[in-house]
């Protein structure tokens, strides 16, 4: 048993054989699940509670799934109609949890740090479904899950991350889990949107598409989150997409046989091109939503083996 923490907080400080234990059982529950033979008991008399500050469908949605599948009691608290939107503090709605005796917490909020908050307090293991500008852990183990099954491999590859890279916690996810496994990578976008120092992190920074998809075998686009930016980090849509938006020509830069990659939703004719996105040959965006099922199985599986652990 090479993962040995109590909860899923972040991919930083994760080791290579606790990333490939969760992948592999991850691989293995894709093959479940396309067999058919989804129902298990191996979550049978366990609750996991949706804790969703941010609306996601497509994760929240995915963990429903991946728990109902193994077999546990699920609830989706919506926090709109919440005591928490009526002026509960996080630490009060901590003592509610624990006092409903749930044993898997997923959270999402906008404020970093979040989940770490949580996980010290209340008794359930707690799965960090994405904080603030921190860590995105679960989409970054479906986007590796991903790669591996079109490439048959992790290491050695050349993978770069595209766009708002400074509001992005799927991109710190990734380059945490893909610098780990042994990949070069390069984060390219305009200088307002890299982040000072993320060099500091193991990657290439490029401020040109051309430069940074020269080569590469994984393009990995992000979605430019107007909701987290001040004004003036970019001019507008159209003058990103023209230098920034990924089209087949830019595409051409990359490895013929590269995928294309995006972690949803999809700004189209800003980031990405709805002919690249839609491309059969290169676009494995359809196939990373149902990797994201099987690891999020994965993760309910593991961490509800260990309950009761002390290592955060």
């Amino acid at each position: 048993m090479f993962y040995r923490k109590k909860h899923l907080l972040a991919i930083e400080g994760l080791e290579p054989p606790a990333i490939s234990q969760l992948l592999d059982l991850a691989e293995s529950y894709v093959l479940l699940n396309r067999s058919g033979k989804t129902q298990r008991d191996l979550l049978r008399g366990r609750t996991l509670i949706n804790l969703f500050f941010e609306d996601s469908t497509r994760t929240r949605t995915s963990f429903e799934l991946a728990g109902k599948r193994l077999g546990a009691d699920v609830i989706n608290m919506s926090v709109s109609t919440s005591s928490v939107n009526k002026g509960e503090t996080l630490i009060d709605t901590a003592a509610t949890l624990n006092a409903m005796h749930c044993d898997l917490l997923v959270v999402r909020h906008d404020q970093s740090g979040a989940p770490n908050l949580l996980a010290q307090i209340v008794d359930a293991a707690v799965i960090n479904a994405g904080d603030g500008t921190h860590e995105h852990p679960t989409q970054a183990l479906l986007d590796a899950l991903t790669i591996k099954r079109r490439k048959g491999r992790i290491a050695g590859l050349t993978v770069a991350i595209c766009g708002d890279v400074t509001h992005s916690r799927v991109a710190r996810s990734n380059i945490h889990l893909l610098t780990t496994m042994g990949c070069q990578v390069r984060v390219v976008g305009p200088p307002t949107l890299i982040p000072a120092g993320v060099a500091d992190l193991g990657v290439s920074v490029f401020h040109d598409m051309a430069a940074g998809l020269d080569g590469v075998d994984v393009v990995m686009t992000l979605r430019l989150q107007r909701e987290r930016m001040a004004r003036g980090l970019v001019p507008s849509a159209r003058e990103y997409f023209r230098f920034y938006g990924l089209d087949h020509e830019k595409l051409a830069r990359a490895r013929p046989d590269a995928i294309v990659m995006h972690p949803g939703p999809m700004n189209r004719g800003v980031e990405i091109d709805s002919a690249v996105a839609d491309d059969p040959a290169h676009s494995v965006i359809k196939e990373q939503v149902e990797m994201g099922v099987a690891v999020r199985m994965a993760v309910l599986d593991i961490l509800s083996r260990g309950q009761g652990r002390n290592e955060p």
